[in-house]
């Protein structure tokens, strides 16, 4: 691949990218630390020569002979890593991310008429990590017909002393707005 560009900067995001897809093994993938990093090692390798253009040619052919040797590890990988960003978005969206477990239970509970995942239940984790929800309970109905927050029905008075209680939670309370208003009042008065 030759990246021909005026901006150094996007040559080495295109190479750095391009390198990235496909040697793309994780420290998981390797039986110790130090295998891990002489293979991180040669990967950086690659790629400074790439971008700084020494020996292309000699780089490109042992891309292109991992990406034979390694073709099923590759796709395996890319397909990992879509499912971790895929999770993440909807984990940063709030909503529960689908496994292959979930997907499987949806079209079994379609094809037997019981409806949805049941919710609240918590997923396995990846290696190490807390169990994950994967959704929410179920959340409770309101009460009362009309009124969302079930007030429908309150007469004046209650309305009244709710609303009063509400003021003052949030640290407000006719005192201290009489007492304001009289010191604003008298206030203006000394100033003249």
């Amino acid at each position: 691949m030759v990246v021909s560009s005026t901006n150094p900067h996007s040559k080495e995001i295109a190479i750095r990218r391009r390198i990235s897809s496909i040697f793309n093994k994780r420290e998981d993938d390797f039986p110790s630390l130090r295998e891990y990093n002489d293979y991180l090692e040669e990967v950086e390798d690659m790629t400074f020569n790439l971008i700084e253009g020494i020996d292309i040619s000699a780089i490109e052919e042992k891309i292109a002979k991992y990406q034979e040797e390694n073709a099923e590890q590759i796709m395996i990988n890319r397909a990992r890593k879509a499912e971790e960003l895929a999770a993440a978005l909807a984990a940063s969206k709030g909503q529960p991310a689908l496994t292959d477990n979930d997907v499987v239970a949806t079209n079994q509970n379609s094809q037997t008429g019981f409806g949805a995942v049941p919710q609240g239940q918590y997923a396995p984790t990846f290696a190490g990590g807390q169990p994950r929800p994967t959704g929410m309970a179920p959340q409770p109905l309101p009460l009362g017909g009309g009124d969302m927050l079930g007030f429908a029905g309150d007469d004046e008075e209650s309305k009244k002393l709710r609303d009063e209680r509400g003021a003052r939670s949030g640290g407000w309370s006719v005192e201290i707005s009489r007492k304001r208003a009289y010191e604003e009042a008298l206030g203006s008065l000394w100033v003249c």
